[in-house]
Formats: C-alpha cells, structure tokens, sequence
C-alpha cells in the first residue's frame, strides 16, 4: 500500500489497527486524568456558604439513629468539634491538607475547673495532602475549651479571662454570638474571641497571618463559634445547656488564597 507501512505479526496479522486503538484508548485516558485533577483542584477555594450545624435539642446527648450516647464530657478529639477538612473549605485550602492536634489538659480546682481541650488546626499545603509531615505548616486557627463544674464558675473565669485579654489589647469590645455572649480582643498580629456557653469557656485565636484569610476577624471568629457550639451543646449535662438560638444565615462564599504558634492558656 502506497504511503502506509503497516506490520505484522508472525501470524500475518496487521498491527495497524491496533496501534491506532492503543493511540485513542491512551488520549481518552489523559482527558480522564485531567478531568479528575481539575475537579480536585476545585475544592481549594474556600467556600464559608457550608450549612451552620444544629442538634434538635430532643436528640441532645441520647442516643440517635444507629449511634451510642453522647458521652457528657468535652470531646477528647478536636475532629469531633470541627472536621480539618471542614476547616480546610473555609479557609480555602487545598484538599487534604489540614490536621488538627488535639492536647487534653488539667483539672484545675481552684476555679473549679473539671476538663480542658485544646485544639490546634493547620495547613499543611501540597505537601501535607500526599503524606507529608502533619502538624507542622502555619497555624489558621486554635482554640481552648474549659469546662467548669457549674455555669456560674464559668461565667466568674471568663469575667476574669477576658478582663486580663482587655488589657493588652489594641482593641475590643462586647459582641453576641447568637444568644451567646462574648468579648473581640484584636491585637497586631492576632484576634482572640472568648465566649462563655453554659458550663464552658471558649477561646478563639485567630492569626492574622493565617493562611486563606479573606475576612475580618470580625467575620471569622463568629462563623467558627456557630459552626463548633452545636457540637459541645450534647456534651453539657442536661440542666447546664442553654436554649439553643436559631443560626444565622451563612454567609456568602468567598474565594480563599493560597505562622506556627502554640495554644495560649485562657481558658
């Protein structure tokens, strides 16, 4: 055949045809490829629309569908609280690429406090979503959770915590997440939003540096308070929760870009 050389086999048989479906099968493979890299990719661009949880409050701390009572206690997990890839979608960070470090502290009786968690959530980048070294890249947030033997410890040590915050302070003032009451500390390098929620303290640290941050600090700390509350309010004992409030609309995506610190104790 004139301007075609074609091969064959031992058995007489053209390799022409196979060659060809070998060709096509080859670039269909690269188109999937693609495909799935970009729909990977997708999923780094924060999006803080993600649905406020709730617990009915007829459900709290019993057991649902399937599942084993809530204990009353804090959560010894930090994933428990907020997914990191929860976390990693609202501050628009790259799949897979956020850890958490959970760091269980002390009862401390002289303020009548019976638990505390520390949380710690960090980016990690590219290198962290395919098995790199976890709990080492830029902080985005932390957070501390006291638990008190009654509201009114709770209440007194919060008093106390977020008077001590004031006073370094290049600004604050009192805000209300929901029904809960709270105090925005902002500082040059850092936010902290304390919050006082039945029987325990929250404290909030928001880096200014931290990765992915397209809001205020204003915005942020609320949006992480409403999303983690719901998921301490099974963990209180029954006659220390406070009415749940109705969530607030989510606020409308943003698009996310793309340093290390340790958990301060105020809680």
């Amino acid at each position: 055949m004139a301007g075609r050389t074609v091969r064959r086999t031992r058995s007489g048989e053209s390799l022409s045809h196979d060659r060809t479906s070998w060709r096509r099968g080859r670039s269909a493979l690269a188109g999937v490829l693609l495909t799935a890299v970009l729909a990977g990719c997708g999923t780094a661009s924060g999006d803080t629309g993600i649905a406020v949880p709730t617990f009915p409050a007829e459900q709290s701390g019993a057991a649902q569908a399937g599942r084993e009572p809530i204990p009353i206690a804090l959560p010894t997990d930090c994933v428990q609280l907020m997914d990191p890839e929860q976390a990693g979608a609202l501050f628009g960070q790259v799949l897979g690429s956020v850890s958490v470090q959970s760091v269980r502290g002390v009862p401390e009786a002289s303020v009548n406090r019976t638990e505390r968690t520390a949380c710690t959530y960090r980016a990690g980048g590219q290198a962290q979503a395919f098995g790199g070294v976890r709990n080492s890249g830029p902080v985005l947030f932390q957070l501390n959770i006291g638990r008190y033997g009654d509201t009114a410890s709770a209440t007194r040590q919060w008093q106390l915590n977020t008077n001590a915050e004031r006073g370094s302070a290049t600004a604050s003032r009192d805000i209300t997440v929901g029904s809960v009451p709270g105090v925005l500390v902002e500082r040059p390098d850092e936010a902290t939003l304390a919050l006082v929620y039945g029987v325990d303290t929250l404290t909030f640290i928001l880096p200014v540096a931290a990765p992915g941050q397209t809001r205020s600090a204003a915005e942020t700390l609320p949006d992480l308070a409403q999303r983690i509350i719901p998921a301490l309010t099974p963990t209180q004992p029954p006659s220390a929760r406070p009415t749940p409030a109705a969530p607030p609309a989510a606020p409308a995506p943003q698009a996310g870009t793309g340093a290390a610190g340790s958990a301060r104790g105020t809680t």
